[in-house]
């Protein structure tokens, strides 16, 4: 062995070295498979943000709920036996209880009536705003309304650019206001869609279609359907300064002067009605914030449930509760219990 020659001396010390060597790779294989192995488990315990919409089905009613505290603060992390549901002052189980982040379908309604063209550029990058926060799982069209209602693409979509698309150049020009048309159309493109469906209105001014017809919805016919649907209203209005006439009327000539006008107060009402959130600005730049605070607001909705103890086709009074102090609940205050063969809304 001494005085074999050097090629020897490695051949025979190889087959030491080729063991170690398999010995240091099986090890580092076990490692791997053992830190995949957590890596996955860890994985399937964190909840997908991409969350299965909750349905109402014909013996559940959905109610979505938003909680503030003293300083209009949201209060996201309430458990079940905090809430308290009653049906026509009659408490109610709570069947169905989240916390999590539930898919909004949304439709925004843009107003477009002349008033508002010097605001044109600050509604569309605080819709875009709203459209950037916008997560996994949710869905909208974009719609505006002057001359007429109109509301692109033609199905829901999750796709932001083709949103920002439509909001920079698929809006309609200055028109009038058909404020309550508008709402009652978006109800509708909502109608086969499931889970949470929003309704987010921005306007500055009344309901003025201006088209001489007499089948124009009023705010009655649409906060009804509303709530017999399940749509949820959330509205923006921005306060304007008009010109008015010495006789006034708007535009006139002579000893006018300009005066401040506020959106129609019926959105406060409906939105109040249907769960959803009222916010009234006198100043255009403050809507960026807004709207990205209304994004904010649907992702942090507790989605209760409870089984109706009769289905008469008839209305009924909703309220909810939270048993802590100084703690404020939104949400919708009726619902329609549909019969048998129909799902409740």
């Amino acid at each position: 062995m001494i005085g074999a020659p050097p090629a020897t001396i490695a051949a025979i010390r190889l087959p030491r070295y080729g063991e170690s060597l398999m010995k240091s790779v099986r090890s580092a294989l076990s490692l791997c498979l053992i830190a995949t192995a957590v890596i996955v488990m860890a994985t399937a315990s964190v909840p997908s943000r991409q969350q299965i919409p909750f349905r109402s089905g014909s013996r559940t009613v959905a109610v979505y709920a938003t909680v503030t505290d003293r300083d209009g603060r949201l209060v996201p992390n309430l458990a079940r036996e905090d809430f308290e549901i009653r049906d026509s002052g009659k408490p109610q189980p709570i069947t169905v209880f989240s916390n999590e982040v539930q898919p909004i379908t949304v439709v925004m309604m843009l107003d477009r009536s002349g008033s508002m063209r010097g605001n044109f550029g600050l509604v569309e990058a605080a819709a875009e705003a709203f459209v950037r926060r916008l997560e996994p799982g949710d869905t909208a069209r974009i719609g505006s309304f002057a001359e007429r209602v109109k509301i692109a693409p033609e199905s829901f979509t999750g796709d932001q650019e083709e949103m920002i698309r439509i909001l920079r150049s698929d809006l309609q020009p200055p028109g009038p206001t058909p404020l309550w048309n508008a709402v009652d159309e978006a109800i509708t493109s909502l109608h086969e869609r499931e889970g949470r469906r929003v309704v987010l209105i921005f306007s500055d001014g009344g309901d003025a279609p201006m088209n001489f017809r007499l089948n124009n919805h009023s705010v009655m016919d649409v906060r009804r359907r509303a709530q017999q649907e399940n749509v949820m209203v959330y509205a923006v209005g921005l306060q304007t300064t008009i010109l008015t006439g010495s006789s006034g009327g708007r535009g006139g000539l002579g000893g006018g002067g300009l005066t401040s006008q506020r959106p129609d107060p019926a959105l406060s009402m409906i939105a109040e009605e249907t769960g959803g959130g009222y916010f009234e600005m006198n100043r255009a730049e403050n809507l960026a914030s807004t709207f990205a605070g209304v994004a904010d607001e649907l992702h942090h909705q507790y989605a209760l449930g409870f089984e109706p103890p009769t289905l008469d086709d008839r209305l009924h009074k909703l309220e909810v509760k939270v048993g802590k102090p100084g703690m404020k609940v939104r949400a919708r205050k009726e619902y329609f219990a549909a019969g048998e063969h129909r799902p409740v809304r």
